[in-house]
């Protein structure tokens, strides 16, 4: 197992981590959860970096890396919507496209192909990534931040990963469409 494959697989393995982390109550343990989360996002972009650097790329590492992030950031957005700082609307928005690209997935692996991840879903990952980093570190704060209130921060960067996630669900959808149809 190369390198890139290494690091994705840590980011999965980092994923109970952070929940169970997370979950303590206590604001070392969130601290700590929100360190794990960092790390495990940093090696998002190490994997790719290494793949392609040290040409390492794979068809193990091109299902497992967008799979890995998933897994992260639903862990993530559970874990906020727990906490009352996302909608559950924001999260189904979320799941449905990670279903959809999925079920194209399975349909291409079915014709001997891989869809490798596209510049939309790697935006969508960064995004999601940003806002969930600024919810936790919002979430034990009551005040306003900057004359604004820390959950209304949280809900626009939430809702602007949710609009690149469904501009990156087209995107996908488009892009992949001939192997949905009817034969």
């Amino acid at each position: 197992m190369n390198t890139a494959n290494k690091l994705t697989l840590l980011r999965v393995i980092l994923v109970p981590i952070f929940m169970v982390l997370f979950m303590i109550d206590s604001a070392a343990c969130h601290y700590a959860a929100l360190g794990v989360f960092v790390l495990a996002s940093v090696t998002d972009w190490l994997d790719g970096y290494v793949a392609r650097k040290y040409d390492q790329m794979t068809t193990f590492g091109k299902f497992v890396d967008p799979l890995a992030d998933k897994v992260l950031t639903t862990a993530a957005f559970l874990i906020l919507m727990h906490y009352g700082r996302m909608s559950v609307w924001a999260l189904m928005i979320v799941l449905a496209r990670e279903f959809m690209v999925a079920g194209v997935r399975l349909v291409a692996a079915g014709e001997g192909k891989v869809v490798a991840a596209s510049m939309w879903g790697k935006l969508k990952t960064v995004t999601q990534m940003i806002a969930i980093i600024a919810a936790m570190l919002l979430l034990p704060v009551r005040s306003t931040v900057f004359g604004v209130q820390p959950r209304l921060i949280s809900d626009i960067l939430i809702w602007l990963s949710v609009l690149f996630t469904v501009i990156s669900g087209v995107d996908y959808l488009v892009k992949n469409w001939r192997l949905m149809e009817l034969k």
